[in-house]
């Protein structure tokens, strides 16, 4: 009786050390995907600042004024939602049901009923 304790103490611990790993993978998917919404954010940001008013600038030679500007806010809203979809589709790409430590925890379950019996 004093083996199988054992052995199930150090089974126990062995499982929460894969738990923890695999958590640490999926904490490091959501970061990438949250570091690349606020990348595109801040870039988004400086990019319309700087090329909208010369791209407005430039339509306004053709065309009138204001549907130049509106042309322009138009094409970054494009962009933003392109950056926006990419984000979170990084950030869907996670997988907190840590599939390895289900696995192993059944067998472990299996493994114990066995010893049990």
């Amino acid at each position: 009786m004093g083996d199988i304790s054992h052995d199930l103490t150090t089974l126990v611990k062995q499982e929460l050390e894969l738990a923890k790993t695999e958590l640490k993978e999926e904490a490091g998917k959501a970061g990438k995907g949250a570091g690349l919404l606020g990348g595109a954010g801040a870039s988004g940001l400086l990019a319309l600042i700087f090329l909208s008013g010369a791209l407005a600038y430039l339509l306004d030679s053709w065309i009138p004024r204001e549907a130049a500007f509106l042309i322009v806010g138009l094409l970054w809203a494009v962009v933003g939602a392109v950056l926006a979809l990419s984000g979170r589709k990084a950030i869907r790409s996670m997988n907190p049901q840590l599939p390895e430590t289900q696995q192993t925890l059944k067998e472990d379950v299996a493994w114990a009923r066995a010893q049990k019996n």
